[in-house]
């Protein structure tokens, strides 16, 4: 009954303190991890802290994931434009490049969140559509209900979307002979 007590007690007061101080508390938590000090411990709002932690990764992820499809999406839609500028202005390029490996770094430093790829993707893609919709003034019709893009085709490094206003390039003839014609 003591214990009851006394566990009722430090639970009420590192309550208060998680209220008054998150700052303190952390530290009062981790040092009561680190020290193996079980009474000291504030489950309730340690067992939240922690999976605020695993959302906070999935919510990085997926923010990740919105950014690169936002550029691939004006990459695709702002073809004309970019083509205009001349490839090298490059901004998009980069930030797709950046997206890609800091996507490709999330999944290897945290590869539980592999298995909520097809979920995150899904959510990215709406805020990507949302965000470009916002960033260029264009109606949400003009964009597919769904991805057009697998995963996969959307971390390949080789992956640039042509413009859906631009008639699709023929492939190149390598080394077969063609027959002229009259």
């Amino acid at each position: 009954m003591a214990h009851d007590i006394t566990s009722a007690s430090n639970s009420h007061l590192g309550e208060n303190l998680y209220e008054r101080d998150y700052y303190t508390w952390a530290l009062e938590q981790a040092r009561a991890l680190l020290e193996q000090r079980v009474e000291a411990l504030d489950w309730e709002n340690l067992a939240d802290e922690v999976g605020n932690l695993a959302r906070s990764e999935a919510r990085g992820l997926k923010s990740q994931l919105a950014r690169l499809l936002t550029h691939l999406l004006k990459w695709q839609l702002l073809a004309a434009r970019r083509l205009k500028l001349g490839d090298p202005a490059n901004s998009w390029r980069i930030s797709i490049v950046d997206a890609r490996h800091e996507v490709r770094d999330l999944l290897e430093e945290l590869p539980g969140l592999k298995s909520r790829l097809p979920e995150l993707f899904l959510k990215a893609y709406t805020a990507a559509v949302y965000r470009t919709c916002r960033e260029t003034k264009s109606d949400r019709s003009r964009f597919p209900a769904s991805c057009p893009w697998t995963f996969e085709q959307v971390m390949d490094d080789d992956f640039w979307p042509d413009s859906e206003d631009q008639p699709r390039r023929k492939p190149i003839n390598r080394g077969k002979k063609t027959r002229k014609r009259d």
